[in-house]
């Protein structure tokens, strides 16, 4: 006997394309140039820069490679030290040990998940050549105390803007501060073309060193193929091959042109899940006043007394996509497994991602919501 219609899961997240994206993906196939660096790359180069409030941006082939890109442009090497948010994607500090250099890991806000500034000072020492704070999960860091601990120490600021393009810290876009800023396309970001990244900095010296870089040390084929008269290059530095394809940078580009219809469908998911805030021991994400979120995460908190990865299972069970909020990187084997008590630690242990992404319907949420509900009344309950 028929037990009635079986729900389709809840993806944890998913792209919204429509017209815009298939009209690029056709343009740029018809052009005939589909390799990194060309027209459709310069082109989303110009919005990002615009939309960051930036004079210069380069596409790359993802967020990690654009902040490793970066970091060897500031000249960080072997010996050095980087100082970096505890709570955030293992990428943030495999940049600076790409760079030969040790990440440094400094404990976060409760609050907001960011790095906290009044714990920098303390990690500085003659070895530390840079900051990294990041966007944790699309709100924008506590800019101005960074810069103010940075400028103190006269270290370059980065900002890992990795999940907010389109946010916002004191009406100032996310991507504006520090020397520079690295954002990501990947597919769980709100703007996304599968995979990708760009770099956006108001230093044209320091962009023309990122843009060589990514390119085995050369200007672009692109650039080179309207140049008078033919000579061979030369490869007089090291560089990697971190270009973004212009198939990638199209598909991008469309998106970036939806940045805002895109967040403002988030934001409207965001204030549905609200009504978690009354289910005892969950707490919802806090957004400071002075910042705007992209919601490229949910993610609630769980009280210690409840099993967050218990509560991943039972939700799975019941065809609701979710998963942890971050990673505490001090504990992670490849930067030293030290399990130290931390709020990122805590973070990592019992935050829990919800379903977000921009197509997402209310009658889904309301299968989020009611899964929550029933999986923590339930008794998810930590085993001591």
């Amino acid at each position: 006997m028929s037990s009635g219609p079986v729900e389709a899961p809840v993806p944890l997240t998913r792209p919204s394309f429509g017209p815009a994206e298939r009209e690029a993906i056709e343009r740029v196939m018809a052009s005939g140039w589909v390799a990194g660096q060309g027209p459709e790359g310069a082109t989303l180069e110009s919005v990002v820069a615009r939309l960051a409030g930036r004079t210069d941006a380069v596409a790359v082939s993802s967020c990690t490679a654009g902040l490793h890109l970066l970091l060897d442009a500031l000249d960080v090497g072997p010996g050095d030290e980087v100082i970096v948010p505890d709570y955030t994607f293992p990428a943030t500090a495999y940049a600076v040990m790409h760079c030969g250099a040790r990440p440094v890991c400094v404990d976060v806000d409760p609050l907001d998940g960011c790095l906290d500034p009044a714990l920098v000072g303390a990690s500085v020492t003659d070895r530390t050549r840079a900051i990294i704070g990041v966007d944790a999960l699309g709100l924008c860091a506590d800019w101005d105390a960074l810069r103010e601990v940075s400028e103190a120490h006269d270290l370059p600021l980065v900002e890992d803007a990795a999940c907010s393009l389109g946010g916002s810290y004191r009406d100032r876009p996310a991507g504006a501060f520090g020397v520079a800023a690295v954002f990501s396309l990947h597919a769980r970001k709100g703007v996304t073309c599968g995979e990708g990244g760009v770099v956006v900095t108001d230093d044209q010296a320091l962009a023309r060193r990122v843009r060589r870089a990514s390119s085995f040390g050369l200007s672009s084929a692109h650039a080179r193929a309207g140049e008078a008269g033919f000579a061979a290059p030369e490869f007089t530095e090291l560089g990697w091959n971190y270009k973004l394809s212009d198939l990638a940078s199209a598909l991008a580009g469309a998106q970036v042109g939806r940045v805002r219809e895109l967040i403002a469908l988030r934001t409207a998911a965001a204030e549905r899940y609200a009504v978690l805030a009354a289910v005892e021991g969950v707490s919802v994400p806090f957004v400071p006043p002075e910042r705007t979120h992209t919601w490229q995460t949910y993610a609630v908190t769980l009280a210690d007394h409840l099993d967050r990865d218990h509560v991943v299972d039972s939700l799975r069970e019941r065809g609701i996509g979710c998963t942890m909020g971050t990673y505490d990187l001090s504990s992670q084997p490849v930067l030293g497994g030290e399990r130290r008590p931390s709020v990122a630690r805590r973070l990592a242990r019992q935050q829990l991602a919800l379903p977000m992404f921009a197509d997402i319907t209310a009658e889904q949420q309301r299968r989020v919501v009611a899964a929550v509900q029933d999986v923590v009344a339930s008794g998810a309950r930590r085993v001591s």
